[in-house]
């Protein structure tokens, strides 16, 4: 008998509104290569299709996004060939930045942590539910942040504000990240889906036209020159430090709940 997989990305079209959902709920939504490429691959499809005017992008089971998948590979996962993780995270930043002209509202009920959160300061809007709670997660495994966060985040919330929250890990609750500019409005847990969905399709309501350009405009606005360049300098830092002794150190930590002893090197 065949066993069913289920797909990693939920793609569901509600009148002119995609709605993406993260499906990983096992793994709280961890960005696996296939998970990122299906996102790459969902927002590409999104884009072109003229029926869709917003595109809103949710986790499964409770969470947004626990961030990348951490746990090791097993050496018989023969599955379809890995990505150069480079040239993936290039691809769904700009996939979701730049290449869809469409709004994209993030909604983040439960956790959204390290690339996680990365991924959803990639939206335009974000909606939290009052469980809602994010972490910056990389200084935690002992590394810097990817996935275009240096760049967001310090235009969503400021410098001083980005470099402070990076740098002092811990995980905010839902008023905090609201406090702090990290998502634009905080509703009941109860109830989250049907607020989600009724924002995406409020702002589906303005002209297409008008949104594409308005969002088109305030993206080429604070567009770095270089902005695929950065986000491969991201990730080369990211993988020297994880390579790091400490490095190593914190993520074995992190599996083995424990405060890390860092060395330096």
């Amino acid at each position: 008998m065949t066993e069913v997989t289920e797909p990693v990305l939920l793609e569901e079209t509600r009148g002119h509104v995609r709605i993406l959902t993260l499906n990983r709920p096992a793994k709280k939504n961890a960005l696996s290569d296939d998970l990122v490429e299906a996102i790459i691959e969902g927002f590409a499809s999104a884009a072109s299709d003229d029926a869709v005017r917003v595109v809103g992008l949710t986790g499964a089971g409770g969470a947004f996004c626990s961030g990348a998948d951490l746990a090791p590979r097993r050496s018989s996962d023969k599955s379809s060939p890995r990505s150069d993780t480079a040239e993936q995270a290039v691809r769904m930043v700009t996939g979701i930045l730049v290449h869809c002209e469409k709004p994209v509202v993030a909604g983040i009920d439960g956790i959204a942590i390290g690339a996680g959160l990365s991924l959803a300061l990639c939206a335009d809007m974000r909606i939290a539910s009052a469980k809602a709670r994010v972490h910056p997660g990389y200084a935690r495994a002992g590394t810097s942040p990817d996935c275009g966060l240096t760049w967001t985040l310090p235009q969503a919330i400021g410098r001083e504000r980005a470099m402070r929250f990076l740098l002092e890990p811990r995980m905010h609750g839902a008023d905090e990240a609201l406090a702090l500019g990290l998502v634009g409005e905080v509703v009941a847990e109860e109830g989250f889906e049907d607020a989600f969905v009724a924002y995406c399709q409020k702002i589906a309501e303005v002209a297409p036209l008008a949104s594409r350009q308005t969002k088109r405009l305030v993206t080429r606005a604070g567009l770095l020159a270089d902005l695929e360049g950065h986000l491969r300098d991201e990730l080369e830092l990211a993988r020297h430090a994880l390579k790091s002794e400490d490095g190593r150190e914190a993520v074995k930590a992190i599996f083995e709940k424990r405060k890390p002893e860092f060395t330096g090197r």
